[in-house]
């Protein structure tokens, strides 16, 4: 069975329009969907209690590696699945984990594409299928068996940013054997919306080499948010 983890800071309108389209709610083998709230946040999340397999829980701490973990320490399936609030899965998105498991995966991410279909935004969605120097973001959506994520101590939270990239840093020295599906999950562009693409992209580069250098995770954060225009308040 699978639980599937969202974490968020103000992102109720995002997560309305998730559960709204979200076919895979109606799965017979996702057990639960916990939204792992921002103890900041402020808009009207609670509203979504209501729906079915949905739990909303109220973190401690705010960061996604805190608010993962923290979601992951009563998470009830044997699965987690690592969902972004931006990010809409495509049709056949649980079936595919299981059969990426049942054929030997202990893991896996998926391919994506953009929700504005620019050319340039088809060239960096279209590295997203292959193993590379961006693998392993959080867009990607990780999905991992409990047992192999336990054993790998969850995420560093320590880690304020690029967490996703540090933990599939773990996977890779201990070997836990992963695979990229490629059926396209819709990935929010509002990040390029508020900036230009080749800010982004400059900025997404520097960032991804100061973190294999070494840099600290709150150094890390501290440029991103100076070099990028955030449209949320995450």
């Amino acid at each position: 069975m699978i639980s599937i983890i969202i974490p968020v800071h103000n992102e109720f309108k995002n997560l309305q329009q998730l559960f709204k389209v979200g076919c895979f709610l109606e799965h017979d083998k996702l057990l639960e969907i916990i939204v792992a709230v921002s103890p900041m946040n402020s808009d009207m999340v609670n509203l979504l209690d209501n729906i079915p397999k949905v739990k909303i829980v109220r973190c401690k701490n705010k960061g996604r590696a805190a608010q993962m973990n923290e979601a992951s320490t009563i998470a009830l399936g044997r699965i987690f699945v690592f969902l972004h609030a931006d990010v809409v899965p495509p049709t056949g998105f649980i079936n595919d984990i299981l059969h990426s498991l049942q054929n030997g995966y202990d893991a896996g991410f998926f391919s994506y594409r953009f929700d504005k279909d620019t050319w340039y935004l088809r060239i960096n969605a279209s590295f997203t299928a292959k193993d590379g120097l961006f693998t392993g973001g959080g867009d990607q959506c990780l999905f991992i068996k409990k047992d192999s994520f336990n054993e790998l101590g969850g995420f560093n939270e320590d880690q304020v940013l690029m967490e996703d990239f540090e933990f599939f840093s773990r996977m890779k020295k201990q070997k836990v054997s992963y695979t990229i599906v490629k059926n396209d999950l819709l990935v929010s562009a509002r990040k390029y919306e508020c900036n230009s693409y080749l800010r982004v992209n400059l900025s997404n580069l520097l960032l991804v080499i100061l973190f294999k250098l070494g840099c600290p995770g709150d150094k890390l954060k501290t440029l991103h948010n100076k070099l990028i225009r955030t449209p949320y308040n995450g």
